[in-house]
């Protein structure tokens, strides 16, 4: 949940359906993939009170894939800092001293194309216990201490899948080559030349391979919008698991044509007799 400021840098971008929020309280922009709905109510905090969803976004998630909502800042304040009644009952029998809720968790500023961003950074870094990150080292920041650990795990799990299924279709192709070994001897009996028996493998390796890649490909495109986390589809990487798709169909043919050029031709005139 973030809270911002009517008006001032920090809310959503873009609102895809409904509007942006207009007053102090009680409203609340969410990204589409948290399953409201315009006009719906939601009970939030311990205190019973009810925000009006007015609004939706596209694709404002978490690293982890939660929907992201926006309230304003007033909002956001109470529901972080409230108390549930009965603490805050025990709080003031103690005579407790509650912490005061005007306090916020970061300040976006934007700063003039003609001042350089890194000067004024630094400037705010000499003020007490404040720090300052530009977008870009936010950015890295992001990307290299929350995301790269999971795009390790997520690659480990991709190049072990690629292994096995390498090995499941290298086996499929070297068994359908023993079945076929007496048609290949034929072949070579009447003079195919050897290209042709390689070619027929590796047709038919690519012909496993690249019909599960779009059954998969379409797969993921249909059930893209459930996906726990954002999935997100760009030509780029479309284009790389197609060639590394290839690559391994031809590699887990070369079992299959091992075999195939072993084969002497005078089997299949033991096959006829």
């Amino acid at each position: 949940m973030i809270g911002y400021e009517l008006g001032r840098p920090g809310g959503p971008q873009k609102v895809i359906a409904g509007r942006d929020i207009i007053r102090n309280h009680y409203e609340v922009v969410v990204d589409r993939s948290a399953g409201l709905a315009i006009g719906q109510e939601v009970r939030l905090g311990t205190r019973g009170h009810y925000w009006t969803v007015v609004g939706l976004t596209r694709d404002n998630v978490t690293s982890s894939g939660d929907p992201v909502a926006y309230v304003t800042l007033l909002d956001a304040q109470e529901l972080q800092f409230e108390l549930a009644p009965p603490a805050e009952r025990r709080e003031v029998a103690r005579a407790g001293a509650i912490e005061t809720k005007d306090q916020i968790n970061a300040v976006i500023a934007k700063v003039s194309p003609y001042v350089p961003v890194k000067e004024v950074a630094a400037a705010l870094t000499r003020w007490k216990h404040l720090a300052a990150l530009t977008e870009s080292q936010q950015e890295n920041f992001l990307t290299k201490q929350v995301i790269e650990k999971s795009r390790r795990q997520q690659l480990l799990i991709m190049v072990l899948l690629i292994i096995v299924s390498a090995v499941i279709i290298a086996l499929i192709i070297y068994t359908l080559t023993m079945d076929k070994v007496r048609s290949i001897a034929t072949l070579k009996f009447v003079g195919a030349p050897d290209r042709t028996i390689v070619g027929l493998i590796v047709q038919q390796a690519l012909s496993m391979g690249l019909m599960s890649y779009a059954i998969g490909l379409g797969l993921v495109v249909t059930f893209q919008p459930y996906f726990p986390r954002r999935l997100v589809l760009d030509p780029e990487s479309i284009a790389v698991v197609f060639l590394i798709t290839v690559v391994m169909c031809l590699a887990a043919s070369t079992l299959g044509i091992r075999l195939a050029l072993k084969v002497d031709p005078a089997e299949a005139l033991s096959a006829a007799g």
